[in-house]
C-alpha cells in the first residue's frame, strides 16, 4: 500500500531526510496529499481491465459458455528529479554564525524541486523532455476532458456550476481528504464570488492535511502556484476576444491500484545525502534525489475542465 510523505517523514532515520521530506510537504499542494507507492526496479507494471467477461443464464445440465474477459498490461516508468546543493567552505566558516548556510540553500533546492514536480504533474510532456514525467494534461482524454464553453463562475453562474458538477462526477468518490480541485488563484476567487452571488453564502475554509483551504462541496480548491520562472503552473490565457480562460483539474488520490485513482510512484522515496566536502572543489555538497512517477489507475482518477472563463 502507498504511504504518504507525512508517514515517510515519521519513518526517516536521520534529521536531514526528515527535514527535506517535511519541506516537500510544506511547499507542495500535491505531494502533501498524494500517497507514494514504493516498488523495486524502474518500471511499475499493472493490469487494467479492457473488456469484461461474458455472463449468462443456463438451463439445467447445460454448461456455461467460456468467457474470461480481456486485460491490458501497462507500465509506468520513473523520472529522476533532484540536484546538488554546493556551499563554499568559506561561506560556511564566515557566515554560519548568522544562520545555517547549508540548511538555507538545501531548503531553497527542495522548494525548487517541489515547484518543478507540481509543474510536471500537470504540464509534463515526455515528447519535449523525455527525462521528465508525463503530466495530466497529456494523459487525460475522452470523457475525462470536459469543455466549459467559456462560462465563468460570476458571469454564467448556473452554467459554470453545472460544468463543475460534471467535472466532479467524472472522478468517482472524490472527497476532501483524498482529492482536490486545482486551478489558478484568480479562478478560486471567482468561484467564491459566484457561489456567494447564487445565494450560497461564503465558501468555508477547512484544514485538510494540515493546511487551510477554501472548500466547495467538501473538496479543497487549490492553486498549484508558479513555475521557477514565475509563470503560473495553471495559467490564464487571453483569447482573440480579449477574454481570459483557464482550466480546472479534479484529482482523486488513492493508496493502491484498486482505489482507481491517481497514485504517486517511487523507488526509495525522497533521498537527501550529505556528501561532505567535494573532491573537485572546496564546497560542502548535499544531494537531493527523488525517483518519481505517477499512475492513473482505472482511468478515472482525474479529469480536466477546459475553457473556463475568468469572469
Amino acid at each position: 500500500m502507498a504511504v504518504s510523505l507525512a508517514e515517510s517523514a515519521k519513518l526517516a532515520t536521520d534529521h536531514l531526510n526528515a527535514g527535506v521530506i517535511q519541506t516537500f510537504i510544506e511547499e507542495s499542494p500535491i505531494l502533501d496529499r498524494m500517497p507514494l507507492e514504493s516498488f523495486e526496479g524502474n518500471k511499475y507494471t499493472y493490469t487494467e481491465e479492457a473488456e469484461l467477461p461474458g455472463i449468462s443464464f443456463r438451463a439445467v445440465n447445460e454448461a456455461y459458455p467460456e468467457s474470461s474477459g480481456v486485460v491490458n498490461e501497462l507500465e509506468e516508468g520513473l523520472a529522476i528529479l533532484g540536484g546538488d546543493v554546493d556551499v563554499d567552505r568559506y561561506i560556511v566558516q564566515t557566515r554560519s554564525k548568522l544562520n545555517n548556510q547549508r540548511a538555507i540553500r538545501t531548503y531553497m533546492k527542495v522548494k525548487a524541486a517541489s515547484i518543478d514536480f507540481s509543474d510536471n504533474f500537470f504540464n509534463g510532456d515526455r515528447s519535449v523532455n523525455p527525462k521528465g514525467i508525463e503530466g495530466l494534461r497529456r494523459r487525460l482524454i475522452g470523457r475525462q476532458v470536459i469543455d466549459a464553453n467559456k462560462v465563468g463562475p460570476t458571469s454564467n453562474q448556473y452554467d459554470f456550476f453545472d460544468a463543475l458538477d460534471a467535472l466532479v462526477a467524472a472522478v468517482p468518490k472524490i472527497g476532501g481528504s483524498n482529492g482536490a480541485l486545482y486551478m489558478n488563484s484568480a479562478l478560486i476567487g471567482k468561484v467564491k464570488s459566484g457561489y456567494r452571488r447564487l445565494g450560497g453564502g461564503e465558501l468555508l475554509m477547512r484544514e485538510i492535511h494540515g493546511k487551510e483551504a477554501v472548500v466547495w462541496n467538501g473538496i479543497p480548491l487549490l492553486d498549484p502556484g508558479q513555475k521557477l520562472n514565475g509563470a503560473d503552473i495553471l495559467p490564464l490565457t487571453k483569447g482573440a476576444d480579449g477574454k481570459e480562460t483557464g482550466e480546472i483539474y479534479a484529482v482523486r488520490f488513492g493508496n493502491e491500484e484498486t482505489d482507481a485513482a491517481v497514485t504517486g510512484l517511487t523507488n526509495g522515496g525522497i533521498q537527501a545525502t550529505d556528501l561532505g566536502e567535494a573532491h573537485d572543489k572546496p564546497v560542502y555538497r548535499t544531494r537531493i534525489e527523488f525517483y518519481c512517477g505517477i499512475a492513473i489507475f482505472g482511468g478515472k482518477g482525474a479529469a480536466r475542465l477546459t475553457n473556463v472563463l475568468n469572469g
